[in-house]
């Protein structure tokens, strides 16, 4: 029987950020104090025996991960396709100024996150497809390997649908803290799908 090997990879979302709980999408605003804080503390409660980090090119990812890449002597790879979805009309706007400014939107997107998209934002499905893409790659990239990824909650949320076989739709169920942690693992053995098992959350 060919060897099963076996691949880790951890997703963590970056922690809170200057500016409060607003749409940011896109918007490169950095880590608060309270936000490097958060990080920092997860990241002390794992076993960090990771080879490699790979991070959204926004700072609030970037920074952090640059920083404990460094510490620990790995590489660290920036990915565009990491970042986080433009959220058009939102960008910038607190929750509840959304939800105010544009109610049918902001229905339409929460009940339907798979096919409905923020008002001149990016389109849903095509971020979704930019995320799989991307995921898919990394996988390949990184087969054997433990690795950490330092993203977004939409990323994140997309990530875990995809490898769950959950439909899209459910993104919005998921809960995706700050600095929360989702890790992964795949294992491959040749002529068969790869399996996919969620080993920790939260």
């Amino acid at each position: 029987m060919a060897e099963v090997v076996r691949t880790r990879i951890d997703l963590l979302r970056h922690g809170a950020c200057e500016g409060g709980e607003i749409f940011r999408g896109s918007t490169d605003v950095a880590l608060s104090e309270l936000g490097w804080q958060q990080m920092s503390e997860r990241v002390a409660q794992l076993d960090g025996s990771w080879q490699r980090i790979i991070t959204s090119p926004l700072q609030r990812c970037r920074r952090f991960a640059e920083r404990e890449a460094e510490q620990r002597s790995l590489p660290v790879d920036t990915r565009d396709d990491f970042r986080e979805m433009h959220f058009g009309d939102w960008e910038g706007l607190a929750h509840d100024e959304a939800r105010k400014r544009f109610p049918d939107e902001w229905r339409q997107f929460w009940q339907s996150p798979d096919i409905a998209s923020p008002p001149n934002g990016e389109a849903m499905p095509a971020f979704c497809e930019r995320v799989t893409r991307a995921q898919r790659d990394l996988v390949a990239e990184v087969e054997g390997k433990h690795v950490l990824l330092v993203a977004h909650g939409a990323v994140i949320r997309v990530m875990i649908c995809h490898w769950l076989g959950m439909p899209m739709g459910a993104m919005t169920r998921l809960s995706v803290p700050y600095a929360g942690l989702s890790r992964f693992e795949i294992f491959h053995q040749p002529g068969r799908p790869d399996w996919v098992q969620l080993v920790s959350h939260g």
